[in-house]
């Protein structure tokens, strides 16, 4: 694959990283239908080769997408020395242009595709009207019938929770311009201390697991990587004899194979991590452990991060191409779309299916063939959504309002 050429600011090996974190979430919640287990058996050789801790716990990989928005979101005011946010009301618009439309035409498609035609709300028209309401305000998660049993799909919560997390970062990046140490900490204790409380107050936690206060730590971790990166860089790219003698062949290959290192010793461990989360059976175990871990497997995606863009130049190329950057490109209206696109196509029976639960008796080859049709069907529409109605929607926007600001 071709690597791309970087653009000011951007950082093409991320988008690599924010595809194979969709791509897992994707891949556990398809699983969820197929039961379709990603093995090798090879029996002459004695190698059965099993990927199915990684399917099965692919929900953790959402905490690596959070930490990554948190990441990129402080970015670039760490790189202008933690200047804090001066254009409040421009940095909600630019968000607001950018998530809306495309978020927005999900939930009215999945609507009027889906939920009507399928009489899903039956004659509770009160609840229609609050799933509606709540899902494009972004409130849907405050609401146990909304958020646990909507019919809308269940892929929208990270959207609100980041969105949620939009709305608390101007006073975030404050508190990090002025402290960032005693910020961050701060941040942290809050998120302990409301898991504290869920893991000893509660006896189930799917309202809570997710939560934004349960995220205050990651994205603490994502401004600190942030900071770190920023420094990263100027010793890499920036001007300067100490910069120029670090960029020498021999330290900068050194420092290029450490990073890969580092890179593939934090994925293996939060391999690990994985695999002593998939022994959780049920399920206020399995979220208990996933927010007592959800630490560890947040150092363990943010040394990915850091690690990736100054690794070798092979792995580079392979995070950061044309095909990650269209991915990527397309990566949230596809996150939006593919549980709830995979858990139709069963409900229509498309691929053919000869028993009425083809996952529960392992049918073959349906259970091959429905996993590929869910990834490709998704992809497709995730790139129409994104390419005919959301950056079209967005560039309108934008020009609507500078035509606004000039009048």
């Amino acid at each position: 694959m071709e690597a791309r050429t970087k653009k000011p600011g951007r950082i093409p090996e991320l988008d690599g990283l924010r595809v194979l974190m969709i791509f897992i979430v994707s891949w556990f919640h398809i699983w969820q239908q197929s039961w379709l287990e990603p093995r090798v058996d090879i029996p002459a050789l004695g190698i059965r080769w099993s990927l199915d801790f990684l399917v099965r716990t692919g929900y953790v990989w959402v905490d690596g997408t959070v930490l990554l928005s948190a990441f990129l979101l402080y970015l670039p005011l760490a790189r202008k020395g933690r200047e804090p946010l001066q254009d409040i009301p421009g940095f909600y618009r630019r968000k607001a242009r950018r998530i809306l439309p495309g978020y927005w035409f999900v939930i009215l498609l999945i609507f009027f595709a889906i939920c009507l035609p399928w009489n899903m709300y039956g004659a509770n028209g009160p609840f229609l009207v609050k799933d509606l309401f709540t899902h494009f305000t972004m409130t849907f998660t405050f609401f146990r019938d909304t958020y646990l049993y909507s019919p809308l799909g269940g892929a929208f919560w990270t959207a609100a929770i980041v969105t949620q997390g939009y709305l608390l970062f101007p006073l975030l990046a404050r508190g990090m311009h002025r402290h960032p140490a005693r910020t961050a900490v701060c941040m942290a204790l809050c998120a302990w201390a409301f898991r504290a409380w869920c893991l000893w107050g509660l006896t189930e936690y799917p309202m809570v697991v997710n939560a934004l206060p349960n995220f205050l730590d990651v994205y603490a971790l994502g401004f600190g990587c942030a900071l770190l990166y920023a420094e990263l860089e100027k010793t890499e790219n920036g001007p300067g004899a100490k910069a120029a003698f670090l960029r020498e062949d021999r330290f900068r290959h050194a420092r290029h194979a450490a990073a890969t290192l580092v890179f593939f010793g934090c994925l293996i461990a939060v391999c690990e991590l994985l695999k002593v989360q998939a022994h959780n059976i049920d399920y206020p175990a399995l979220q208990g452990h996933q927010m007592i871990y959800r630490p560890l497997f947040a150092l363990g995606f943010a040394g990915m991060i850091l690690s990736a863009p100054f690794s070798v130049k092979p792995l580079r190329a392979l995070l950061g191409n044309r095909v990650t950057a269209f991915l990527a490109a397309v990566s949230m209206n596809y996150y939006l779309t593919h549980q709830t696109l995979a858990v139709h196509l069963k409900r229509l029976r498309i691929p053919y299916s000869l028993s009425d639960t083809p996952n529960m008796v392992g049918e073959q080859p349906w259970q091959i063939h429905y996993t590929l049709l869910a990834f490709g069907l998704s992809l497709v529409l995730a790139a129409a959504i994104t390419y005919l109605v959301e950056k079209p929607a967005g560039r309108w926007l934008a020009k609507r309002e500078a035509q606004k600001n000039k009048g």
